[in-house]
């Protein structure tokens, strides 16, 4: 049984930064692709990047390009999100994910996924 715990999230002023961790623990961390999604209230949940199983390969959503980064360690079962110069509309719950897939921008590949982590950006 794989389990993602994700932490990390907060209250934080427009422009200011956040890191998001996501630990996967009860399968080999190293095969899964790792991906972050998002939801905001009322609104369907999006991607917002992705990670090859290796760390080899990167995938943003356009609005955050530029601004988050994802990476992972395997040695640490860990992914991580950077978020860096935050907008209001970042505002939502983040959620982590593994899949065995390679298609890292398609939600529906996602096997697991964690719990969630509200991070809050004011304006």
């Amino acid at each position: 049984q794989v389990q993602l715990v994700e932490s990390g999230g907060g209250l934080v002023q427009a422009g200011g930064s956040l890191r998001l961790s996501c630990v996967l623990s009860g399968r080999t961390f190293s095969t899964y692709t790792m991906g972050w999604f998002r939801q905001a209230p009322g609104k369907e949940r999006e991607f917002v990047a992705a990670i090859s199983w290796r760390g080899r390969s990167t995938y943003y959503a356009d609005s955050v390009k530029g601004r988050f980064t994802i990476n992972r360690d395997n040695a640490k079962r860990t992914a991580y999100l950077q978020m860096n110069s935050l907008k209001p509309e970042d505002t939502a719950v983040y959620y982590c994910a593994a899949s065995t897939a390679q298609t890292m921008g398609v939600m529906a590949s996602y096997n697991y996924w964690g719990q969630g982590t509200q991070v809050t950006v004011s304006s």
